[in-house]
């Protein structure tokens, strides 16, 4: 067997010069490549002659998971390369890899994962030995500036990078599966080369497996029994293959390397100095005639000090950082370590790394396959006059407007970009009946595009796939109830009536084991909001929804029964779950089993116990109150305890039944009063915050009638909208008066201010004349 094995760094344009010129110079009977075999008789389509980068984007899914993967192409791909070469020199083309979906790649997004991110050990030591920051570096270092020979350093690198280390069973896998294919090729073309281009870390057990085995052609894996899997040609972009986006298995920079491909790397640090400067000053950033000299001389004596026959990519970066960064740097410049770019970097630094990173998005050729959903999310878009750009107000209750607000939350729940929701119901409880979204039908970057194919993964109609994200999501979601009612609340308005007894039955299911009362009380919401109002999307008095209303307020009360402790802040979303279940007991109790008596029962234990916390006592009461209950709401009020739990418990008074504030006998709102206005300062300070947050359960207008009450109860005249705009933060003036009454203190205490003398505190002071009068945390 004649047969070439060319061991590669994916991405790499020394590796693809190398893959060039040895196809040209063999002309080769087989040209095989690292890629998925599933894909294999579709060479045809994959060389018809797009414009990289694209990508093979494949797809897999079962009942138990859900796998997509990407094999990437740009121009200086080694693989895109071996390909096109190989068709010029008239080979056979084959990829003889296993399938994407193939659980030797779980885990993967991207095919070419680089060994070295998984070898570290021995990628680190030839970087302490070549002093270097990284792998990255040290490839440019090793291989692209001076690619000139580089077959025989290749060998040696990727056979140290291999070393004697056990390969995992995942590439023992891979490794066994490719011999086969070398193996028949190999014996099927005779005397006549083969060229094999494959991972470098995989050319070492390659050269071994293929030397002795049989040479029958290899099946090509087919995914299981009910099972979906398959794949198609996406655009892609260099933003996507970066590293530093944190692209899985990329070479960093890839508008750099694709100007070393395209002109060298004399060429490719004078093209990419131009585009640093011109993003910078478009950014209002001077950058001078001399800061571009300096830059040039800088770039220059880093590469005679580090050895480099022509500017690196680091040499350029480092250069221009020294010219143009004047200040003090908070972090690492990032090209000093792999990964993405991390948040704070300094702006100059941003649009270095953005510059080389380039914008290049690839197209594929019209005559591409495209999956059903395509030509159906367009013929749809198109039918419902949603293929246009701007602004879109949509009626809930007109047909029309339903059916087009159901294709744009199926594109929403697909992730397709170009339709935003501006607008619109909240949860199925929310009354507003009018959606506003933003549409962008025109796609100038293919992102739209991309999307579309990725996500005909699902289905072949945009209603069939945005099902299928619901399913997925579902079972992602497991017991977590508020995942589950946010499904529930898409599949609503995705028009997905079947999925949404699946997703309640989950809801179900699940609530006998949760004890999360505020994720139950987050499900219920949505399942009573849908359950009482949603006849516009179809789930009003759904049976399943209603027998998840009844476990869900079972459930909750249960759990507020049994919960025990001492003062602390009120907890809001545990309070939201309460007043979920006060919304059914009043509004579904006559439809569904739901014993109000037994409701009522709980809130009078609950609200009694003093080792509750004060916002769970306070809510029970005013569950009690909205249940009927003719407790003294003046004789609770009183009895909430001192200044550190008075507030909590208003809290959760407010929560459930807030009405009893506003009530027009003024009752508890004159027990308030007295209680606010008999605290000390001391005591006042303590219990403002906790007071400020359990009166944030009030609307503006509703905070304005209870200090119209407070106006009118004590005979004063003035404006109540007046009274809630204070000069300054409240609490800010709380605590300056706090600070002012411990220098008091500390004053009296050194000697330094006379009893009756006024201190800073008293200086400070309001000038009214009775504080206490004119408290309102409201």
């Amino acid at each position: 067997m004649a047969v070439t094995f060319l061991g590669v760094r994916h991405h790499s344009p020394a590796c693809a010069l190398l893959v060039r010129d040895t196809i040209r110079r063999l002309r080769p009977a087989y040209v095989l490549v690292e890629g998925p075999a599933d894909f294999g008789t579709r060479m045809d389509e994959l060389l018809l002659g797009h414009a990289p980068p694209i990508a093979i984007f494949s797809y897999y899914r079962d009942a138990e998971r859900v796998h997509a993967s990407w094999s990437s192409f740009c121009g200086y791909s080694p693989e895109w390369v071996a390909l096109n070469e190989g068709r010029e020199a008239g080979a056979e083309l084959r990829f003889i890899d296993l399938p994407a979906w193939h659980p030797a790649f779980a885990g993967r997004g991207n095919r070419y994962a680089d060994a070295e991110r998984r070898y570290g050990e021995v990628a680190e030591r030839l970087c302490r030995e070549f002093a270097v920051d990284n792998t990255d570096v040290l490839w440019d270092h090793l291989f692209e500036i001076d690619p000139d020979g580089a077959g025989e350093r290749l060998d040696a690198y990727f056979a140290l990078l291999r070393g004697e280390a056990e390969a995992g069973e995942d590439d023992k896998a891979r490794e066994s599966y490719m011999a086969e294919w070398v193996r028949a090729a190999g014996a099927d073309a005779g005397d006549r080369p083969v060229v094999v281009v494959t991972g470098g870390f995989h050319k070492p057990a390659l050269e071994t497996l293929a030397a002795s085995g049989g040479t029958d052609w290899p099946d090509v894996p087919r995914p299981p029994e009910g099972s979906t899997g398959g794949g198609f040609l996406v655009p892609y972009s260099f933003k996507r293959l970066d590293a530093f986006t944190g692209y899985q298995s990329g070479m960093p920079s890839p508008e750099y390397y694709q100007r070393l491909w395209e002109g060298g790397p004399d060429a490719a640090a004078g093209a990419l100095v131009e585009a640093v400067v011109t993003r910078l000053r478009e950014r209002k950033q001077v950058v001078s005639t001399a800061d571009l000299v300096a830059a040039r001389t800088l770039t220059e004596g880093l590469t005679r000090l580090r050895g480099h026959r022509a500017p690196a990519r680091t040499d350029l970066l480092d250069g221009l950082v020294s010219a143009l960064v004047n200040d003090d740097l908070d972090q690492r410049l990032p090209w000093t370590s792999r990964g993405a770019l991390a948040p704070g970097a300094h702006p100059a630094v941003v649009e270095m790394v953005a510059a080389l990173s380039g914008d290049r998005v690839g197209r594929l050729h019209p005559a591409t396959p495209a999956p059903p959903l395509v030509h159906d999310a367009a013929a749809e878009l198109q039918r419902l006059g949603l293929d246009r750009d701007g602004p879109v107000v949509l009626k809930l209750t007109a047909p029309r407007d339903l059916e087009r607000s159901r294709a744009l939350h199926r594109l929403r729940v697909l992730r397709i970009p170009g339709a935003v929701r501006d607008a619109g119901p909240a949860t199925g409880a929310d009354p507003v009946l009018e959606e506003r979204w933003t549409l962008e039908a025109s796609d100038p970057r293919g992102r739209r595009h991309s999307a579309l194919i990725e996500a005909g993964a699902y289905g072949p109609t945009l209603a069939e796939a945005a099902a299928a994200v619901l399913d997925e999501r579902v079972n992602d979601a497991g017991a977590d109830m508020r995942r589950l009612a946010d499904v529930l609340f898409d599949a609503a308005l995705c028009g997905c009536a079947d999925r949404s007894d699946r997703i309640a039955g989950a809801i179900a299911a699940g609530i006998a084991g949760s004890s999360d009362i505020a994720a139950l009380g987050v499900a219920l919401g949505a399942v009573l909001g849908l359950w009482r109002h949603d006849r516009v999307l179809g789930t009003a008095r759904s049976p399943l929804f209603g027998t998840v209303v009844e476990e869900c307020a079972a459930r909750i009360l249960w759990l507020a029964e049994g919960i025990r402790g001492g003062p602390a802040p009120a907890d809001r979303d545990r309070l939201h779950a309460l007043a979920a279940t006060r919304d059914a007991l009043l509004h579904a109790a006559g439809t569904l089993h739901l014993d109000r008596d037994a409701a009522l029962g709980v809130a009078r234990r609950v609200a009694a116990r003093r080792d509750v916390p004060p916002d769970l006592r306070g809510a029970a009461f005013g569950l009690g109150r909205a249940l009927g209950d003719t407790a003294d709401p003046a004789r609770a009020v009183r009895g909430a305890a001192g200044p550190k739990t008075f507030g909590d418990w208003l809290a959760g008074l407010f929560a459930l039944a807030r009405q009893e504030v506003l009530d027009p006998d003024g009752a508890v709102l004159g027990v308030l009063d007295e209680l606010i206005g008999d605290l000390d300062d001391e005591g006042f300070l303590v219990a403002l915050p906790a007071l400020r947050q359990a009166f944030e359960f009030f609307p503006p207008r509703e905070r304005e009638a209870i200090a119209e009450g407070l106006l009118e109860r004590r005979g004063l005249r003035g404006s109540a909208r007046a009274l809630l705009r204070a000069p300054a933060a409240p609490l800010l003036v709380a605590e300056a008066r706090a600070l002012e009454a411990r220098v008091d203190r500390a004053l009296a205490a050194a000697g330094l201010l006379e009893p009756g003398e006024a201190g800073p505190g008293a200086r400070g002071a309001s000038p009214r004349e009775d504080e206490k009068e004119n408290r309102d945390p409201a």
